[in-house]
């Protein structure tokens, strides 16, 4: 068995190097986004009601009711897309405004185009409809204006985590935001210590925005690991073609511009869905699966009275550690905690039924409650273990590109483990040939290549149990 390598060891300094995770936010502000539209949707009933009792003197007219009602899908949607309900309007009360005025102004052309061709205009009394509009403009506008000032006295005017780290370059803050010393945390973006990895994962965990502040000579490096963990982040220097920038950010006030570097593999909407997609695979599939999973726990409990998971440190989204769950198939006292040696075929550490639940795969299910917390998905790139080689050699000495396939959950299965990937890294295009894999999954994620690649999956174990 290989031996370890000292950087794998230093967990104990790490821990007392490690900062509290940050709160996340998002919920914060996807229940404010609900709370908004369903007051605009209020607000415009409202201001459609009072124009009819205001003209009409008959409070909700049923013809400006479902002018109302028949403009609101279309405001919904315009203002989805032009960012009305998204983080800048809730910090900045400008640009809240324009957006939904916009948003309305574009819903009444198009409802007002519609009704052109379907010659009903002359239903809609002209009054009282631009009155209505006028009012709800003059709402909206309002309730924008007294929302960011409840935001600035309940929340401090907090709706984004904001991370601004020094690593000795020049000089720079952002406002509500919090600015850390990379030598506090023994940051270096030079090193490939696994610990140093989590370190930095955990400090950028639920950080919507990451600026990093260093010497020219360090921007590759700190590019690189911004890539890494999945995370929107910004380098302070001048553009630079070697760092891959997606776009440039200005801060008139500092005097400093800043090259956007990475913006994370996915969206709001697209983690929404994969994780709902999780969910329901999971659930589905523990409750089939409960009466194989209690029978298999029997087993391995009846043939030598140890215990039924074996639960080995995984690297996870954004390079940070997890506890990963499977059925014990190795004898106790011979288990690979860091995953050193590779197990073979004919492994004289595997039990008898570990033999049986290793060939099937059934030892991973119990990974479907890593998924079920949110440890990993049903689909992305697998995790190793801390000790896992390739010819001798640590994964990421292998290939340095190894670190940003933590920018996405690991999954039960991938896009590599399909074209037929896994088992014993022996050589080192056993580890490379899975890493192009997992970097275009990465790529490339839709919803719909998370099913195929379940379906894949299905038939690969149907016909080859040696996963």
């Amino acid at each position: 068995m290989n031996e370890q390598t000292s950087v794998l060891l230093d967990a104990a300094q790490s821990e007392k190097l490690a900062r509290p995770i940050a709160p996340s936010l998002e919920k914060r502000r996807l229940r404010t986004f609900a709370v908004m539209m369903l007051v605009d949707a209020v607000l415009l009933h409202l201001a459609f009601a009072t124009a009819s009792l205001i003209y009409h003197g008959v409070w909700w007219l049923p013809n400006n009711m479902i002018a109302a009602q028949t403009m609101l899908p279309v405001f919904f949607t315009i203002a989805l897309y032009n960012g009305s309900y998204g983080g800048q309007a809730l910090g900045d009360w400008v640009f809240a405004v324009k957006r939904a005025l916009t948003a309305l102004l574009v819903s009444t052309a198009l409802v007002n185009f519609l009704a052109f061709y379907t010659k009903s205009n002359a239903e809609f009394s002209r009054v009282s409809v631009t009155l209505g509009l006028i009012l709800s403009a003059l709402a909206i506008v309002s309730f924008r204006r007294v929302l960011l000032m409840v935001i600035d006295k309940f929340w401090a005017g907090r709706t984004t985590n904001q991370l601004v780290i020094d690593d000795g370059g020049p000089s720079f803050a952002v406002a509500k935001g919090l600015t850390i010393s990379a030598s506090d945390y023994a940051l270096d973006p030079t090193s490939h210590d696994p610990f140093m990895f989590d370190r930095l994962g955990k400090l950028l965990q639920n950080q919507d925005k990451v600026v990093v502040s260093c010497p020219r000579e360090r921007r590759a490096q700190w590019a690189f690991l911004l890539k890494s963990a999945g995370v929107h982040g910004e380098i302070v220097s001048q553009p630079a073609h070697e760092l891959g920038a997606l776009g440039v950010q200005h801060y008139e006030t500092q005097d400093r511009t800043t090259l956007v570097v990475s913006n994370g593999p996915l969206k709001l909407r697209s983690r929404i869905s994969k994780r709902l997609f999780d969910t329901a695979i999971v659930g589905g599939a523990l409750l089939v699966l409960s009466p194989l999973l209690i029978l298999v726990a029997v087993l391995i409990k009846l043939e030598d009275g140890g215990p039924v998971f074996f639960v080995q440190r995984r690297m996870g989204r954004g390079n940070t550690f997890f506890n990963m769950f499977k059925f014990r198939s190795m004898k106790v006292d011979k288990n690979d905690a860091e995953g050193a040696r590779s197990t073979g075929r004919e492994d004289d550490r595997v039990t008898k039924i570990g033999a049986f639940i290793r060939k099937t795969s059934i030892d991973e299910l119990p990974q479907l409650i890593n998924v079920l917390k949110g440890d990993m998905s049903i689909v992305g790139p697998r995790p190793h273990a801390l000790g896992s080689r390739a010819n001798n050699k640590f994964f990421w000495e292998v290939d340095a590109q190894y670190w940003r396939r933590h920018c996405l959950k690991p999954g039960l299965t991938g896009l590599a483990q399909v074209r037929g990937h896994r088992g014993a890294t022996e050589k080192e295009s056993d580890l490379t040939d899975r890493l192009q894999s997992d970097l275009e999954y990465i790529s490339g994620w839709s919803l719909r290549r998370d099913i195929e690649i379940v379906f894949k999956t299905a038939l690969v174990l149907s016909h080859d149990n040696a996963y």
